[in-house]
């Protein structure tokens, strides 16, 4: 595809650096991600990533948070961040004339941070009442329990926002602790995007960050393959909320972008398969859809649907036989096309944005070391056939390690399930 410019390079210290020019585009995009997260956790100090995440921004050397926020947003910018199982990263995008101010702030904040202990309390009482909302909001908590389900007895089960009762011991001296070993050589890379050139990103990267050497690397055990499972969570909520499906290929298997093709013929938009049948068809949901769950070394074809009491099992039901159906009769005529279709429209609409782009960018590096061009990533996805798709559902929905999560009201007949029952 036209306009698309990816360029990686190391600083003397090391550190990778890889930038995507969108030509045309007038913002620019930095960013920072530091290769630890919630998996990567001793389970004394579940949720001090994302901790760490949230205290960075509060004071460094040469700014408060409050110095933070007027001069990004005076520049036209946004500065955030995220935690998730593998990663943490900072990020600023600001247009294209201001784009000193995003550097200058992101490289303040992961290199420069006080960590002191007034800013921990702080936080913590904002990340408690973060964890208190997710478990108040179900349709977010039960992909929580979906994942802490089928990767159960691994590290990944591990929640990016940790254990309340944890994070609330923490405190300044393990938060600076976990920083010194991690936040540096060899577990950072730099990312940009937008209206950015490979030097000028790799001049300020050499000058911000190769100092921070020496750093504790990462070492991570590779989950087994997990059996059939079921888990049942009370809440108050008047609908059901369900999350099942199955273990499958991590960010770097070769019928990665199949198994993507796969899910999205189940369940993404509503001409999928789960719409149309658990829906349209029987009007036993509201919503339904289907996710790819990936990590560097493990990932998942997961289904989420909600529903009320008198509907969930039989939802449950049709949700197998969907599965069931397609992995043993094969595809409806232009079916493949026309998630082809609907998957690279996703793709190409959301490359428009460059925080979107900057996203992806490190999101993959991260998890695999590689990066794609847009035009790379839509051939992969237009060589996709018939046959490859076929492969993977034979493969992929097994019975045998079909996991269900439920979350709602008590209910006798609910707590008894098995997903056993589910005709694979």
């Amino acid at each position: 595809m036209s306009g698309e410019d990816i360029s990686f390079a190391k600083t003397p210290g090391g550190i990778p650096v890889l930038i995507e020019r969108i030509h045309g585009s007038e913002s620019a995009g930095y960013m920072v991600g530091v290769r630890t997260g919630s998996r990567d956790e001793d389970k004394n100090v579940m949720g001090i990533s994302h901790l760490l995440e949230h205290v960075v921004f509060r004071e460094t050397k040469n700014r408060s948070s409050y110095q933070m926020a007027k001069e990004m947003e005076g520049a036209g910018g946004e500065l955030n961040a995220f935690t998730g199982k593998e990663m943490t990263a900072f990020y600023g995008v600001t247009i294209q004339e201001t784009k000193d101010v995003a550097k200058d702030t992101v490289s303040d904040i992961v290199a420069n941070p006080l960590i002191n202990d007034n800013d921990v309390e702080l936080e913590k009482k904002i990340v408690l009442q973060e964890l208190s909302m997710i478990e108040n909001e179900p349709e977010s908590y039960i992909h929580d329990l979906f994942s802490a389900n089928l990767w159960r007895g691994h590290p990944l089960s591990q929640d990016e926002g940790g254990l309340p009762e944890i994070v609330k011991g923490l405190g300044s001296e393990e938060l600076r602790k976990y920083y010194e070993e991690r936040y540096g050589i060899p577990n950072i890379s730099v990312f940009a995007a937008g209206k950015v050139d490979i030097k000028e990103v790799l001049s300020w990267a050499e000058e911000k960050f190769d100092g921070l050497s020496d750093k504790r690397k990462i070492e991570r055990e590779m989950p087994r393959t997990p059996e059939a499972g079921y888990t049942f969570t009370k809440n108050s909520s008047e609908h059901y909320h369900v999350g099942m499906g199955f273990p499958a290929y991590d960010s770097n298997h070769s019928d990665k972008v199949p198994l993507t093709l796969l899910s999205a013929v189940i369940g993404s938009g509503t001409s999928s398969r789960l719409f149309q049948e658990v829906r349209e068809k029987k009007a036993l949901v509201y919503s339904v859809h289907n996710v790819i769950e990936q990590h560097s070394d493990a990932g998942a074809l997961c289904t989420y649907l909600s529903s009320t009491h008198e509907n969930v099992i039989e939802a449950m039901e049709t949700t197998a036989k969907v599965y069931r159906d397609i992995r043993d009769n094969g595809l409806e005529k232009g079916e493949l096309e026309r998630t082809k279709n609907l998957i690279k429209g996703v793709l190409v609409r959301s490359m428009e944005s460059t925080e979107r782009r900057l996203f992806l960018l490190g999101r993959r590096f991260l998890l695999n070391g590689k990066y794609q061009s847009l035009s790379e990533r839509l051939k992969e996805i237009s060589d996709v056939t018939e046959e490859d798709l076929m492969r993977v559902a034979s493969d992929v929905i097994n019975a045998s390690t079909l996991n269900v999560s439920l979350l709602g009201k008590k209910n006798k007949e609910i707590e008894k399930f098995n997903s056993s029952q589910l005709d694979l």
